[in-house]
């Protein structure tokens, strides 16, 4: 699968490193070719048998993921429409009120994940995935001796089906917990998940696992 990263931040790094895990071709999306080019050749050191490729714009591929802050997600998922065409869409943010945190920044009843797909229209599917993971863990797919839990939601099957084997392929275990309005209990679950980082002193070390 060929896979385009916008965002070249610690969880762009992260999703990059389990991409070519899963044996997939990387591309690193960032319009300042100085931001991407660094990651990419380390990626390309660590991994040299795999595909790592930077540009300033979304390309074709099956799978994009915008590792991207809310604010900048919307802004792209509106400037890059076009080029996202045929391509399913995952979005990783988690809407927090960054002035406060204390609260999400988007319009009741709705998530940055339906906004986005708003942005983009119906030929492109919004997959939610990834808000309740942080970099450190989710680079080594892992935490504490168990594979991650990805929690999905999505309106397309297909799309979150896509994701969900992109989820296996880099070692991680999948949940699809439904539709895309889920995304605003996921969002909430990211926002407390972040929230709690500090009173109980988990040092962003910690991740969401369901046990059964």
């Amino acid at each position: 699968m060929r896979i385009n990263i916008v965002g070249t931040g610690n969880m762009g790094r992260s999703i990059a490193v389990r991409a070519l895990t899963g044996g997939h071709a990387v591309r690193l999306v960032n319009p300042k070719a100085g931001s991407a080019q660094p990651l990419a050749d380390g990626l390309k050191q660590r991994f040299p048998d795999g595909e790592v490729a930077y540009a300033s714009s979304v390309g074709q591929a099956e799978l994009t993921v915008f590792a991207l802050p809310y604010d900048a997600a919307l802004e792209v998922s509106k400037s890059a429409r076009a080029g996202l065409s045929g391509q399913v869409l995952v979005d990783i943010s988690n809407p927090v009120d960054f002035t406060t945190m204390d609260a999400l920044s988007t319009p009741p009843g709705t998530s940055a994940a339906e906004q986005i797909q708003e942005n983009v229209g119906t030929d492109v599917p919004v997959v939610k995935a990834f808000n309740t993971t942080f970099a450190a863990l989710l680079e080594t797919g892992e935490g504490y001796g168990a594979p991650l839990d990805v929690f999905i939601a999505g309106d397309s099957q297909a799309a979150k089906d896509s994701v969900a084997d992109f989820v296996r392929s880099a070692a991680m275990r999948p949940l699809d917990v439904g539709p895309l309005r889920r995304a605003r209990e996921l969002e909430a679950m990211g926002f407390l998940h972040i929230a709690i980082q500090q009173p109980l002193a988990l040092n962003w070390q910690s991740a969401i696992k369901l046990l059964s």
